[in-house]
């Protein structure tokens, strides 16, 4: 029976199960003590979970690089939340036990959370169910299981990993986890990922379909488990893992070395980030800096706007593991299929071609110079710092930006607040328009960074996430590769650096046409960095040229692929 769930954290892995079956907490025999002797008891364990989660946040910052461990301490903050503990109190003075009385107010919230249409908010619910869980342990006298101290190369089989939990993890002794719920956005997933410890979650049914100590293989690549795995199965997991581990050998020296095309020719590689708990494991696959540093995370998975403390906090937390590489953080790229459910955005027929990226900041004036204003402050302490644009369509808007910047900082100034006064101002682009126009659009911009997902699909009129468009979705077709010369072409004219962001950027079909039109900047996946570099130092600027003459003379698609389908390089 295999069991099928979401690929949250990818690679393979095999072991003996471990099962958390989490029990109810029994709080029978304990009766009602009073109003005051319940508020005691409700702040002496708030005090401890909070003590405690100091702590695991402390132990994050060690082991995933985030120096503001934002996933903990945001539990931290909803501990301290006047209107939580209004709530709690008031169940305490209508005679409700300390324990009842987290019971029933957090169960309101996690309930609450559940019902939401976003699936981000949805899985936030997690985070309330470990923060009760912990309070209700506080109270009750208990300890939480020491997970640090698992049997070595286990697999952890548990209904929900929760932030708390995947912190007490040792990444030497987990081959992998397999959970009944959660999804690819949870708090528990990126720390998965940011730890590389392979990971299903949203597998229904485990708990029951696998009992301790059985063999379980996760495949976190695909989404899959298979609880007893047989003889076939097992010697394919060993060859997959054989194979992974020549594969490591083979691409470990290119870990320091820097990034040069077979004539030696110096480019960049940089890593794709979602989030800062990632940018050491980038940073450890050998990075030369974060070419993608998408800042949506810290808008999606909340009810209200963050701080400018925040922001702060997060973009330094991103640029601490390259203190001498570049950083380059996108503004809010809101609308289209990223969804921020507080934000009052128009509803809009088709959001992909309404107010999303640039737009959305522009219609919320206030949220964007906020986030400028910690962009300025971050550059004072991260040199390396650069400014991306998404779905920026006209000289207007950028330089209606680098005002806006201009005013921040003057603000910054004024209040005393070290910025840096200026920041290098970069366009994403990923619209024909941009591409059209990138000799106009680099007169004003430091930089460029193609953003081949979207840019693709609009130039096809190809919705790349519709199953009858799919098949016309290929960067390969002579329209994208013309625009893609000719925006790096406009670049180099104009003497910015150009960078590309998307899938493409790791496509080793394309790469002898990037390296053939002089492309001087890559950024992948952390996982694809090695393979990309090696593949760089492959190719001659003669031989990327001799394959970028012969594609650029077909005709089309299919013409392409079949030149493709006959490479010697396969």
């Amino acid at each position: 029976m295999i069991l099928r769930g979401i690929g949250a954290s990818g690679g393979v892995g095999m072991g003996p199960a471990v099962c958390l079956r989490a029990a109810a907490p029994d709080r029978a025999g304990r009766g009602y003590a009073g109003v005051e002797d319940e508020r005691a008891r409700l702040r002496a364990a708030s005090c401890q979970v909070e003590r405690e989660t100091a702590a695991l946040a402390e132990r994050m910052r060690v082991r995933a690089g985030e120096s503001e461990p934002a996933i903990l301490t945001g539990q931290i903050t909803m501990l301290r939340d006047p209107e939580l503990e209004l709530q709690l109190d008031r169940a305490i003075q209508e005679g409700e036990t300390a324990e009842a009385a987290v019971d029933a107010v957090f169960g309101g919230y996690i309930r609450l959370f559940e019902g939401l249409e976003d699936e981000r908010m949805r899985l936030r619910a997690a985070d309330i169910r470990d923060l009760q869980s912990r309070l209700l342990r506080a109270l009750l006298g208990r300890r939480e299981a020491d997970l640090s101290r698992l049997p070595a190369g286990c697999v952890l089989v548990t209904r929900e990993l929760t932030p708390s939990m995947a912190v007490g993890l040792d990444r030497e002794r987990v081959a992998a986890i397999l959970t009944e719920t959660g999804g690819s956005a949870s708090h528990a997933a990126i720390l998965t990922r940011a730890l590389g410890i392979p990971a299903v979650l949203g597998a229904a049914g485990a708990l029951q379909a696998v009992e301790n100590g059985e063999l379980v293989l996760v495949d976190g690549d695909a989404g899959t488990a298979l609880p007893r795995p047989g003889r076939k199965e097992q010697e394919e997991y060993r060859t997959r893992r054989a194979a992974l581990l020549r594969r490591q050998a083979r691409l470990e020296p290119y870990r320091r070395r820097p990034t040069v095309d077979g004539d030696g020719r110096r480019l960049r590689l940089y890593a794709n980030v979602g989030h800062p708990a990632e940018a050491v494991r980038a940073a450890a696959e050998g990075a030369e800096g974060i070419g993608l540093l998408r800042t949506e995370f810290l808008f999606l998975d909340r009810a209200e706007p963050p701080t400018e403390e925040e922001q702060l906090a997060a973009y330094l937390a991103a640029a601490r593991p390259f203190p001498r590489g570049e950083v380059v953080i996108r503004t809010l790229d809101a609308g289209g299929d990223k969804r921020i459910p507080w934000l009052a955005l128009p509803q809009e027929r088709n959001p992909f071609l309404g107010c999303r990226g640039l737009r959305a900041s522009f219609a919320q004036p206030e949220l964007f110079r906020v986030q400028l204003r910690a962009l300025l402050r971050a550059g004072a302490e991260a040199p390396g710092l650069r400014v991306l644009l998404p779905m920026a369509t006209s000289v207007s808007e950028v330089r209606k930006v680098r005002a806006m910047l201009a005013q921040c900082a003057v603000e910054l100034e004024r209040e005393g607040m070290a910025c840096r006064l200026e920041l290098p101002l970069g366009v994403m682009v990923e619209t024909p328009a941009a591409a059209r126009t990138a000799d106009l659009l680099a007169q004003e911009s430091d930089f460029f960074s193609i953003g081949t997902n979207d840019l693709t699909q609009y130039i096809l009129a190809a919705d790349r996430n519709a199953p009858e468009a799919k098949r016309l979705y290929t960067p390969f077709h002579p329209a994208v590769l013309r625009e893609l010369r000719d925006v790096i072409r406009a670049g180099r004219q104009a003497g910015i650096p150009v960078g590309l962001c998307g899938e493409a950027a790791a496509d080793p079909e394309l790469l002898p046409l990037l390296l053939a039109w002089g492309l001087e900047e890559l950024s992948v996946s952390p996982a694809l960095l090695l393979e990309t570099r090696a593949r760089i130092a492959g190719w001659t600027a003669a031989e990327a040229g001799a394959v970028e003459r012969q594609v650029m003379a077909l005709a089309g698609p299919e013409e392409i692929r079949a030149y493709y389908d006959a490479w010697p390089h396969n």
